[in-house]
């Protein structure tokens, strides 16, 4: 299977071939369709004008679960589209988190990241930290500002591509294995807004908002 949304991010819409069907269940010969990964949610969409319910990974393939009541056989040309208000939230709020885990990373030493799930309205990433985390959110607002603000490319590439490991970098800043979907600059984050919650004793959750 081909994964058209590592290459092109930004394509909503693929004329594909169905190479596999088991009751509801699909595979496509490329796709633009992200599924759960690494803890960012899937794209939401159509596959052949059927919703798609459900995106799992298999391996290097991704199954995607259709209404039982479809007709789609082995080698018929379907047409996939993506709800692009929501990749690109998601994108956005990802890219944000990644901003300040690298962030937290620097400037809170001995920190450590146990969490992160990053939907539709918001990110969220998990530490054990040892005190109140907002004390920091000054330094860590003003430093992602910055790098927003500088609208810096962000390269996103394989780093072992047999096995599908990718990765993201900000040439000067920092370089992380991730196999999610990414913008191509940092200035597409826009504004971004940090909140504390309180998750358990010796636990501290950032959540973060974009406009």
């Amino acid at each position: 299977m081909e994964k058209i949304f590592w290459t092109n991010p930004y394509l909503t819409k693929l004329d594909t071939y169905v190479t596999s069907v088991n009751h509801n269940d699909i595979t496509v010969e490329q796709t633009i369709f992200y599924a759960f990964s690494g803890g960012q949610e899937s794209d939401a969409g159509l596959i052949g004008g059927y919703p798609v319910l459900q995106a799992k990974k298999a391996g290097h393939e991704i199954i995607y679960t259709i209404d039982k009541e479809h007709d789609l056989k082995v080698g018929n040309r379907v047409t996939m589209t993506i709800d692009w208000t929501r990749r690109y939230r998601l994108m956005r709020l990802h890219f944000a988190a990644e901003i300040i885990l690298e962030l937290a990373y620097k400037y809170l030493e001995g920190i450590e990241k146990i969490g992160a799930h990053i939907a539709q309205d918001k990110a969220r990433i998990d530490f054990v930290w040892h005190e109140n985390i907002s004390k920091a959110f000054p330094l860590l607002e003003k430093e992602a500002r910055e790098i927003i603000e500088a609208n810096l490319d962000i390269i996103s590439a394989f780093s072992d591509e047999e096995n599908g490991r990718r990765y993201w970098e900000v040439e000067g800043f920092s370089k992380v294995p991730c196999g999610g979907t990414h913008l191509k600059k940092t200035g597409e984050v826009e504004e971004i807004k940090l909140k504390r919650n309180n998750i358990g004793r010796g636990k501290e959750r950032i959540e973060i908002y974009v406009s």
